[in-house]
């Protein structure tokens, strides 16, 4: 086996988009990744297609890909439809992956796209809830509820005590009991998930493909409206619109190109989560560890990083439990600078899913995206110098106390 390439990446902004949709904006995707990959249509033999929402918000079940890519004209190859919640998108470039590894085909595209905003708002917030069990789903509540009672009170008196799920996301419940955990557990601060959330503001001031383009303080941060404590609304990704794809391929097919920029796919894994307890052995802690042994390179070779940040604790964590700073000490990570674009190990250099924006279905595919910019050395503002080796983790759904589903890439410079 050879090694395996990703030869075109292409994304739109994300954003609100009224007038778009999920088929529109993947199509555009698509095209930017041809562009890129100096390919057309014709030169596809096969393609993956994430979204998870389309079904619920337009009734389009079963053949989403095949309804995008026999509407461009890419008909007869074989497509597969993905949905695993959040890390939709990266799962679809793990099977591309997987298929040109087997030897089944030497070119695939993987494609997400996912349109989220709707005039009903009660929809939208409350479509998320299908990324969990949802035959459980109030088990599942109440278990949040019996969970952070546990912890010590950390609360200001007066913050919001409504219920799980209570105008919000009820994953932003999730994350806020996992960030509280970490405060009984460790003594970490809202104030250091602020400054995680100020320095994506900034990175994401850089990317023109970013849905929040604003600079943000830390006080201003701290400031806004509490979502569910400790998390404010500018620690929590926004709802929002779009879609990205890369083209992968295989080392015989990368020669016929002698005008590609390609970049190295060096690790890539998949896994589900476990029903392990709040200081059992974190999904991403598991197949971050298969993902370096895949890779041959250990936490310290890697340059920079994107990491699922739905919110600001999603950032704190990933980074422990990617080996990039010992458990319990992210947030005092993250207040170095460390993370930060000039720092050791920039983390969400395109302003991560807090400031980029998360249309579930595509997020995944916009983090390879910011990476194969990096990696080429084509960033502009935000790029990382001497980028070299770039990590994507993607968590999707929730089940018990953590992710559902995850994967880990690990791309380098070629």
């Amino acid at each position: 086996m050879g090694n395996i390439y990703i030869i075109g990446s292409g994304m739109i902004r994300f954003n609100k988009y009224p007038d778009k949709t999920v088929k529109t904006m993947a199509e555009e995707a698509i095209n930017l990744a041809l562009a890129d990959a100096g390919l057309s249509g014709r030169d596809i033999q096969s393609a993956f297609f994430s979204n998870t929402f389309w079904g619920m918000f337009d009734n389009q079940h079963s053949i989403r890909g095949q309804v995008v890519f026999r509407g461009m004209g890419i008909d007869k190859i074989p497509v597969v439809n993905v949905e695993n919640a959040c890390a939709g998108a990266s799962t679809a470039l793990h099977l591309a992956y997987t298929g040109i590894r087997a030897g089944m085909w030497d070119v695939a595209i993987a494609v997400g796209s996912e349109k989220i905003t709707s005039p009903n708002k009660a929809q939208s917030l409350g479509a998320y809830a299908s990324c969990m069990d949802v035959g459980n789903l109030q088990k599942h509540i109440n278990m949040i509820m019996e969970v952070g009672k546990t912890f010590k009170n950390l609360k200001i008196p007066g913050h919001d005590e409504s219920k799980p799920g209570e105008g919000r996301s009820i994953f932003m419940d999730a994350y806020a009991m996992g960030a509280r955990w970490h405060m009984d557990r460790f003594g970490s601060t809202q104030k250091q998930l602020a400054v995680i959330c100020s320095k994506n503001h900034f990175h994401g001031s850089l990317n023109p493909l970013s849905q929040y383009q604003q600079l943000m303080s830390v006080e201003e941060v701290l400031a806004d409206k509490e979502v569910a404590w400790p998390l404010t609304r500018a620690m929590c990704a926004p709802v929002g619109d779009g879609a990205a794809a890369c083209i992968v391929c295989s080392e015989s097919f990368l020669k016929k190109l002698p005008g590609a920029r390609p970049v190295k796919i060096i690790a890539s894994v998949c896994g589900q989560g476990s029903d392990r307890e709040l200081d059992g052995e974190d999904i991403g802690e598991r197949l971050s560890k298969q993902a370096y042994s895949m890779a041959g390179v250990g936490p310290k070779d890697i340059s920079l990083a994107e990491l699922h940040d739905a919110t600001s604790w999603g950032e704190l964590h990933q980074s422990e439990v990617m080996g990039f700073c010992p458990v319990g000490e992210g947030g005092p990570y993250a207040e170095t600078g460390a993370t930060r674009l000039g720092g050791e190990r920039p983390i969400n250099t395109s302003g991560g899913l807090e400031c980029r924006g998360h249309p579930i279905g595509a997020s995944g595919l916009a983090q390879i995206h910011e990476l194969v910019l990096q990696l080429r050395g084509e960033a502009g503002k935000r790029q990382v110098e001497k980028a070299r080796i770039g990590l994507a983790e993607n968590g999707g759904g929730n089940i018990h106390v953590e992710e559902a589903a995850m994967c880990v890439h690990i791309l380098e410079k070629a």
